[in-house]
């Protein structure tokens, strides 16, 4: 598919979103929260849900606990832009609850078909809950910093999974910041993994399957080869919105 052809299939994804009435979260919405990014990325984020501001603002990751994975991304020296974000649930809970099952059922369409579309290489988990769709029985205080292969199912076929820490947990707890800085570390490492998995899996034709989890690779924090490329210097705290292609 061409940047374009992806383009129009996430816009097209969003649309449907915003206009969702699937469960009961969009009772009391001001704005769903589709996902944003670089359609043409290799790596995706999948957080848990929007939060005050992302209701706001119809974006994912725009308050305090988005200034820390711009903090991050920048720690590897990666950018917002370069990477495509989004929730397993589009729309706010009520008080910034946990998801509900049955609400996690209802988006589940939407974050399978914005996998397939995007086809990433790898896909970072941020939080419990995204971890569950793609790790189910981890527990995230054992699995934080793992990779793992995707379930074909779960729309990113051929896929490898890393879990992070929620930033929001990592704002609350100042020994979660630092796991979660170190695991961030291993992404670059994962990345080329899953780069490699990848390659020799459509060489022989066979997609992975789910498997036991591996430890991430120890490797350089540099960030890998195009499309996401290195920064000259450290990114600032925020984007502004004019640099962001929004979904």
């Amino acid at each position: 598919m061409t940047d374009a052809g992806r383009r129009a299939a996430l816009e097209a994804i969003a649309a449907e979103v915003r206009d969702c009435t699937r469960c009961r979260l969009h009772e009391g919405r001001t704005r769903a929260v589709p996902g944003e990014g670089n359609p043409d990325t290799e790596v995706v984020f999948v957080g848990e849900g929007p939060g005050y501001n992302e209701d706001r603002l119809g974006r994912p990751f725009v308050g305090r606990a988005g200034d820390l994975l711009v903090r991050l991304l920048g720690s590897i020296g990666w950018r917002r832009e370069d990477v495509f974000i989004t929730n397993v649930v589009k729309c706010r809970p009520p008080d910034n609850r946990d998801p509900e099952p049955d609400e996690i059922a209802a988006c589940a369409p939407y974050l399978r078909r914005q996998l397939e579309v995007l086809d990433p290489a790898l896909v970072v988990t941020l939080g419990r809950h995204s971890m569950g769709r793609f790790m189910p029985g981890a527990r995230i205080s054992q699995s934080h910093g793992t990779v793992r292969p995707a379930d074909p199912a779960i729309g990113a076929a051929g896929a490898l999974v890393y879990a992070l820490y929620h930033p929001a947990a990592a704002l609350r707890s100042a020994e979660v910041e630092r796991t979660s800085f170190a695991d961030m570390a291993g992404i670059p490492g994962a990345l080329l993994d899953a780069r490699g998995r990848r390659e020799a899996a459509r060489a022989t034709a066979i997609t992975p399957t789910a498997a036991a989890p591996v430890a991430a690779p120890a490797v350089s924090t540099a960030p890998p080869a195009a499309p996401l490329a290195a920064l000259a210097e450290p990114p600032p705290d925020t984007v502004p919105d004019d640099q962001l292609t929004l979904f």
